[in-house]
């Protein structure tokens, strides 16, 4: 052994039993902190690791110290033939350190993805936990808003003056609210144990087949004005609008429908057309009753004048009272003309309805009950005075009392009663007989002029055109309602003015 050489010895002695040391001081701090984080993959990797170095440490310093002591005596032969096994050791250390690296970075992906879900449990935990202790509270609040929902559609579902009603997708009626049923005349939605069918009430078949299919074309009605018929037969139209509801295969499985009643609607529309058509012949009446009365007069006077100059008895005189009594009448049916075209002065005073009807009655009395017909009344004690024009509003209930007597012939009864609405401020008086009614098809016709169901020579048709100028100048109104078989009953509204004192004149 040369002496320069020694330290150089020495320090690799030394440095490898130190590797020894320090690599198994690494492994055993390691440990510790494996041991107190056992799902820590980092501490698991610098385990490995650590093991890894000590396993390297041994093989190199082994290595060395030997190669120290074999040559220090002299069996270099020994350690010629130890070499390539000490080294093929130390590389397969610096292998296994090397994988163990890979392996950690592969590892330390499904660590991240684990911490990850372990959050996402974690966050779940606690959010179970949360709900575990709050489930009665949310579940009373969420109910609370379902009832508060609930009870707030139901309320509009039931107090909707339209009908509201659900059927499946055979027209099968699901569910129907009260003025639904009021419209159709139900009182369930079920005849012996099956579910009505909302098809049932339309009273004509293609009208059904014409919503069907708008509904499969576009999934919706718009307003549609139809005819149905309730329970029991009676028409009505209605303006109806559907909503369909499909399932996945695209068929229908539920419709809505929205019927709004508009029978109060065509009754006011007829009305108004019966006005204008009123007016517009009032019109057409005056000019030609004006045109007419000159020469009317004048006949009239020069036969008047003729029958002075002849005896009575002669074929003459008899011709002569024939054309005066013509004349007569086709004055009467210009005066009556004048009356429907309200060319006439209307003279308005304070007075009562009872008065007017009492006096009508007085005259007509006797001669009804020799045939048999009674005249009852009914007169409220609240109606009030009012101002009206009492001869014309006599001339109203004379002409609705006569009509009466006609329909009924002999043997019958007629009910004068009068009612006094003060939310409206109007005075109702109804004329309800037993006799024969009007037949539908003569019902729209009846104010017309020159309209009448009777024998030739028995009637102008003028008398309900005159009374319904007559209410219509007082801003009245009259109403009718009949059923053949079943009697009429006319209405006459009239407004209670709160202006009193002098007569008004309204010239025509």
């Amino acid at each position: 052994m040369t002496l320069p050489l020694f330290p150089i010895w020495m320090v690799d002695l030394a440095g490898s039993s130190l590797m020894i040391l320090f690599s198994f001081l690494c492994v055993r701090l390691a440990r510790r902190l494996k041991n107190q984080d056992q799902s820590n993959v980092i501490w698991t990797y610098l385990l490995w690791l650590c093991y890894a170095l000590a396993a390297f440490a041994i093989s190199r310093s082994v290595g060395h110290i030997a190669k120290r002591i074999l040559l220090t005596a002299g069996h270099n032969d020994i350690w010629n033939l130890l070499r390539p096994y000490s080294g093929s050791i130390n590389s397969l250390m610096f292998v296994v350190v090397a994988s163990i690296t890979l392996f950690f970075e592969r590892t330390w992906k499904v660590y991240q993805q684990i911490s990850k879900d372990q959050r996402a449990l974690q966050e779940a935990h606690e959010e179970l936990i949360y709900l575990n202790r709050n489930l009665e509270h949310l579940v009373a609040a969420r109910t609370q808003e379902l009832a508060l929902s609930e009870r707030k559609y139901r309320r509009i579902f039931e107090v909707s003056r339209d009908g509201i009603i659900l059927v499946d997708g055979g027209a099968a009626i699901i569910n129907l609210n009260p003025a639904g049923l009021a419209l159709l005349g139900l009182s369930s939605l079920t005849t012996d144990g099956e579910r009505i069918r909302f098809s049932h009430f339309f009273a004509a078949a293609e009208e059904w087949r014409g919503i069907q299919e708008a509904l499969e074309r576009q999934g919706f009605v718009p307003d549609t004005e139809v005819l149905l018929k309730t329970d029991r037969g009676a028409l009505f139209p209605v303006l109806l609008s559907g909503t369909a509801e499909t399932g996945d295969n695209g068929a229908i499985d539920s419709v809505q429908f929205l019927i709004k009643d508009i029978s109060q609607r065509k009754a006011m529309e007829k009305q108004l057309l019966q006005a204008d058509k009123l007016a517009s012949i009032g019109q057409l009446a005056a000019g030609i009753a004006h045109e007419i009365n000159n020469p009317l007069s004048m006949i009239l006077g020069y036969a008047q004048l003729m029958l002075r100059g002849e005896q009575e008895g002669t074929q003459q005189y008899a011709d002569l009272k024939i054309i005066e009594k013509h004349a007569r009448n086709c004055k009467t049916i210009v005066e009556d003309l004048l009356s429907f075209a309200r060319s006439t002065q209307t003279r308005r005073t304070v007075g009562h309805v009872h008065a007017a009807l009492d006096e009508v009655m007085s005259v007509v009395r006797h001669h009804f009950e020799l045939d048999g017909v009674h005249i009852e009344k009914n007169f409220g004690a609240q109606v009030p005075q009012m101002i009206l024009d009492a001869e014309k509003i006599k001339q109203v209930f004379m002409n609705l009392i006569m009509n009466a007597k006609q329909a009924i012939g002999r043997k019958g009864s007629i009910l004068l009663r009068t009612r006094y609405d003060a939310a409206h401020a109007r005075v109702s008086i109804e004329v309800r007989d037993t006799g024969a009614g009007i037949s539908r098809e003569h019902l729209p016709r009846i104010f017309d002029p020159f309209f009448t169901t009777k024998p030739t020579g028995e009637g102008t048709g003028l008398g309900l055109s005159v009374s319904y100028g007559i209410v219509k100048d007082h801003d009245g109104d009259i109403l009718v309602r009949s059923e053949p078989g079943q009697g009429s009953t006319f209405t006459v509204l009239l407004p209670v003015t709160t202006t009193r004192g002098a007569e008004i004149d309204n010239g025509g």
